[in-house]
């Protein structure tokens, strides 16, 4: 009974997360006093290029990580950035980051080749308008390109390709673009949407991934598990065998999901031929992974996070994990 409870609780924190904060009262986050975009258009800044660590745009961080929302590794750069309710933290060379400025709270955040692309709403100080829309950022955060929708939707299920930023998204509500609940697609920035059809993709979607490099490859997880589509969304079949799904990331060979069936599990796919196999990650008690990525230079990097606010890094290809943080907690005592 007790590992029911456990998964009915999973699926509540998952359609928690992907359904919070959809009203359009700005976040509560402190941060320093935030410049506006124009302001930062006409301010001297990295480019994204200028390393983590030397960075003045960012500072040290060693406070407490609490509601992920997203995380992965933007940029390129070997460094784990973390999507989190009060602004970007970012895990690199066994150090922790916290950006001074534009501390928003990042919804539908996806790491990208150049950067990332976000959804979410403005931090307390920030210019930005309420909810966020689609944005992108290829400085690491300092400046944010709006795409689309600003003012109107703050997209929570929303995946976009590390290499060909191909986006999927799926609107809570109708807005002046799309029908509410449904499932588009755009290869151009959002210039133009496609609805595709979705067929089969279950119910209640909690999260989207994309191929890097082949648009016409998609992945989610919801309700009733995760699917999968190679004709550009328009049907989805079911991959995964009596688990409940809890998170999904794509790679150029594999598709590699999180889940759970009496205990949390992690799962390869390979994408060219009909196997996968389970993967060895730490015991997760009464946990499940929520969120997890992959390091595009290493395939032996990978970092998920979880529903408990736990978070593991491997580097030797899942043969051993580093716990970074526990239920919020950063362990720096294990760098």
């Amino acid at each position: 009974m007790k590992k029911i409870h456990l998964l009915v609780v999973i699926i509540g924190l998952a359609f928690a997360v992907a359904a919070c904060n959809q009203s359009n009262e700005t976040q509560d986050v402190e941060q320093e006093k935030s410049p506006s975009q124009n302001e930062l258009k006409n301010t001297p800044h990295s480019n994204g290029k200028e390393p983590i660590e030397s960075n003045s745009f960012f500072t040290s961080f060693d406070g407490t990580l609490e509601h992920i929302h997203g995380l992965g590794y933007a940029g390129n750069q070997n460094a784990v950035f973390f999507a989190a309710h009060d602004g970007l933290k970012v895990f690199k060379n066994g150090k922790w980051y916290r950006t001074k400025t534009e501390n928003n709270d990042y919804m539908g955040f996806n790491a990208v080749q150049k950067g990332f692309y976000s959804s979410g709403h403005p931090g307390k100080d920030s210019a930005l308008p309420n909810p966020l829309g689609i944005k992108r950022s290829f400085d690491n955060g300092q400046s944010l390109e709006n795409l689309t929708l600003e003012g109107e939707t703050d997209f929570h299920v929303m995946g976009v390709g590390f290499e060909n930023n191909v986006i999927y998204a799926i609107s809570p509500q109708k807005n002046s673009l799309m029908d509410g609940n449904k499932l588009y697609k755009s290869d151009d920035n959002t210039k133009t949407w496609k609805k595709v059809a979705g067929k089969g993709l279950g119910y209640e979607i909690f999260s989207l991934t994309v191929h890097p490099t082949e648009p016409n490859i998609v992945a989610s997880v919801g309700k009733d598990g995760v699917y999968l589509s190679e004709d550009n969304g328009e049907n989805f079949h079911l991959i995964s065998n009596d688990i409940q799904g809890t998170a999904v990331f794509l790679t150029n060979d594999h598709l590699i999901y999180g889940g759970y069936k009496e205990e949390a599990q992690l799962i390869k796919r390979s994408l060219t031929k009909d196997n996968e196999q389970r993967i060895f990650i730490p015991e997760l008690k009464e946990d499940a992974i929520m969120y997890l990525a992959q390091n595009p230079q290493s395939e032996k990097e990978m970092v998920f996070s979880t529903f408990n606010g736990n978070i593991y890094r491997t580097v030797d290809g899942t043969k051993s994990w580093d716990l970074l943080v526990q239920e919020g907690e950063l362990q720096t005592k294990n760098f």
